[in-house]
């Protein structure tokens, strides 16, 4: 391994200013097992399926983990950490904040808007 490469398991070089492969990996895999374990918690509540507040919150994460797959898909592809609105970087910190983020805060807020 040459210092300009990931570890084993992601040979791409490393780009500067952007979090590393594997990093980025246990990161998202982390939102993941969490999601998963609130959807469960939420499912072994015992309330009833019709319950509007349970429902919309089981939503909320399976958007949350399609959001995550998506992530995992720009990782394998190279564009992990490029915002899909203005193809700039996307900040480290607002990376490691939320680790399946598509867009810089600015893309953001106008997407939102």
């Amino acid at each position: 391994m040459t210092p300009d490469t990931s570890p084993a398991t992601d040979r791409r070089p490393a780009r500067p200013g952007r979090p590393a492969g594997p990093d980025v990996r246990l990161r998202l895999e982390h939102a993941r097992d969490t999601r998963l374990a609130q959807l469960r918690a939420l499912r072994e509540t015992g309330q009833s399926a019709d319950d509007h507040l349970m429902s919309a919150q089981a939503e909320a994460i399976q958007r949350v983990l399609k959001e995550i797959d998506a992530a995992f898909a720009r990782v394998d592809d190279g564009s992990y950490g490029t915002c899909l609105g203005c193809a700039k970087p996307v900040p480290a910190e607002r990376l490691e904040i939320l680790p399946y983020t598509r867009y810089c805060v600015g893309c953001q807020s106008r997407a939102a808007a």
